[in-house]
């Protein structure tokens, strides 16, 4: 009787337990810069978030695909080799979130080492290492400016001024509270003041066109 009461226990036991995470190999399909699909299973790289697929990054003032440019890098990548992909979660779509590698090498990383994605810290700072690196070279995305997927994702744009173009020199700065201020040269903080277009800075080419987006100039 006790040890049939035992195995039940056991049965119980088992039967509770959360699943352990799944492990998945094969043939990857590439459906964006960040999702592959191996058996009909999508799967969502771990740590990482790339350019969205109709997304646009700047390089010399000019617009370009780099959502489109980021896929293409990463199938060109898989070549065909398999991928294996160990399971670190699920999304909120039920999807797989994994670390993938092909022929030993993390996936991953390598997307964010070549600026075709950026590290995701909201889920893990793994990547932040391969990030700065990228953005010292100027690879991928880094090579002009480009707005965070996850802010494109909530409607955030790059502008056409986004970069300094000519002789536009005026300076939209966002404080830490949220104000857009603009500074002009010979004011008191305009050479201290530096535009990180990833914040929604930019630069403009009149005060006019400054006051029109929503920027007030300072009063210093």
């Amino acid at each position: 009787m006790a040890r049939a009461f035992a195995a039940l226990v056991l049965v119980l036991i088992a039967a509770l337990a959360p699943a352990a995470h799944a492990d998945i190999a094969g043939r990857a399909s590439v459906i964006d810069g960040d999702t592959i699909e191996i058996h009909g299973q999508r799967i969502r790289l771990f740590g990482v978030d790339a350019p969205e697929s109709a997304q646009f990054c700047l390089a010399d003032n000019n617009r370009w695909r780099c959502g489109q440019q980021a896929a293409l890098a990463l199938d060109s990548k898989i070549a065909g080799r398999p991928v294996a992909c160990a399971e670190k979660d699920r999304d909120r779509y039920g999807r797989i979130v994994a670390v993938c590698r092909a022929d030993n090498e993390d996936l991953n990383a390598w997307l964010v080492a070549e600026g075709w994605a950026l590290a995701y810290r909201q889920y893990s700072t793994n990547y932040v290492g391969s990030e700065e690196a990228a953005r010292s070279a100027r690879k991928g995305v880094w090579r002009g400016t480009n707005v965070p997927p996850w802010d494109w994702r909530r409607g955030q744009r790059l502008e056409a001024t986004a970069s300094k173009p000519g002789d536009c020199r005026i300076k939209g700065n966002i404080s830490s509270k949220g104000e857009r201020i603009y500074h002009v040269p010979g004011g008191r903080f305009y050479e201290r003041t530096r535009i990180d277009t990833s914040k929604g800075e930019r630069w403009f080419c009149s005060e006019d066109e400054a006051k029109a987006a929503g920027w007030r100039r300072s009063r210093r």
